[in-house]
């Protein structure tokens, strides 16, 4: 695939296959109501000017949303991740993902529905930690 020839682009997707840009183009076509909600808030640079992905390929993952710069993934979980079986893929998937050095935060479905405005400032408050931590000047070496 030549659009992956770019070392910025290939950083981004970790290693994604074909099949799993496919998969993700599919799944951008069949949103849930909880990710449409969710998209509203984050496309077009909406949360502190941020650029926000849906359906984003990463490794043999496709991470709901994804913001590059900071290496940030929001999930969204329907009530299926409270499957026993669901929550140890759901774990290794996360420990993958933290391994590239991807932050991985997830809401329920319910609770982007029904309080859509606490989970924009929940987002907003760790975009902005996140933000801060990587512009911090680093902390002076202590003496010998």
């Amino acid at each position: 695939m030549a659009r992956l020839a770019n070392t910025t682009e290939r950083q981004m997707f970790y290693g994604a296959t074909p099949l799993i840009f496919e998969r993700a183009n599919q799944l951008r076509k069949h949103q849930t109501e909880s990710e449409k909600l969710l998209w509203e808030i984050l496309k077009n640079k909406q949360m502190l000017g941020l650029r926000f992905k849906r359906q984003h390929p990463i490794d043999k993952y496709i991470a709901d949303f994804y913001c590059h710069s900071l290496k940030l993934v929001i999930e969204v979980d329907g009530k299926i991740h409270f499957n026993p079986e669901k929550i140890e893929v759901d774990r290794e998937r996360t420990a993958i993902m933290e391994n590239f050095g991807i932050i991985v935060t997830r809401f329920t479905n319910d609770a982007i529905l029904q309080n859509i405005e606490i989970v924009r400032t929940s987002i907003e408050m760790i975009c902005s930690k996140m933000i801060f931590e990587q512009t911090r000047p680093p902390s002076p070496l202590s003496p010998l």
